[in-house]
């Protein structure tokens, strides 16, 4: 896939990443990130820094930060989203978790909550077992979000290695080309699902 071949530019949003700057979490988005950047994407990341600045959610608070607020507007003109977490004792994190919570204020968006967005799961954990729950656990997240998950999701075992050098890249060529068939995967749907909504949004509101 080439910028050439996308009908329009698409914005793909990254989300994850752990308190621990630097983390294989977030070093791994950023990986699946620069790489949809590199075939004509707008980015954004929300990793762990900024995660971490969002408050705990609270559905009966109705008041919203101005970081909470830059995240779901990324999230809501978003094309097409990146998820990363780590499996913390089987599954998603509490920072992912909460974030992804935040995501309640979409609820009543015309594109209601993820609906039309293709989305790319990474999970990083100590094991394979931690892999394996995580991302089933984020990929029911997405389903209940009405998301479409991407056929790939790449899982990373982190256990007594290092994928990535002191730089943020990726040292195992199987583990950076399933990063950036995952960018791929995602922003393979994400023009064709943009194109549709504007069709209909014609369709329904003709000039």
């Amino acid at each position: 896939m080439t910028l050439h071949t996308l009908p329009r530019q698409p914005f793909i949003v990254g989300i994850g990443g752990t308190m621990r700057p630097g983390s294989s979490t977030e070093r791994a988005l950023s990986a699946a990130l620069a790489h949809a950047g590199r075939l004509g994407a707008r980015t954004q990341l929300f990793g762990g820094q900024e995660l971490a600045a969002l408050p705990a959610f609270n559905p009966e608070v109705t008041t919203r930060t101005a970081n909470e607020l830059a995240f779901v507007e990324a999230v809501r003109q978003a094309d097409g989203i990146l998820l990363a977490s780590p499996g913390y004792h089987g599954g998603v994190s509490g920072l992912v978790k909460n974030a992804i919570d935040l995501l309640e204020d979409l609820r009543a968006d015309e594109r209601v909550y993820l609906d039309g967005r293709a989305v790319g799961c990474i999970v990083t954990a100590a094991g394979w077992q931690g892999c394996n729950t995580t991302l089933g656990a984020l990929r029911d997240i997405v389903h209940a979000l009405r998301g479409w998950p991407t056929p790939l999701g790449v899982t990373l075992n982190t256990a007594g290695v290092s994928l990535f050098d002191a730089n943020g890249n990726c040292t195992e060529p199987a583990a950076q080309r399933s990063l950036e068939m995952l960018a791929e995967q995602t922003l393979t749907f994400a023009p064709k699902m943009a194109a549709r909504r504007e069709s209909n949004a014609f369709i329904q509101h003709p000039a």
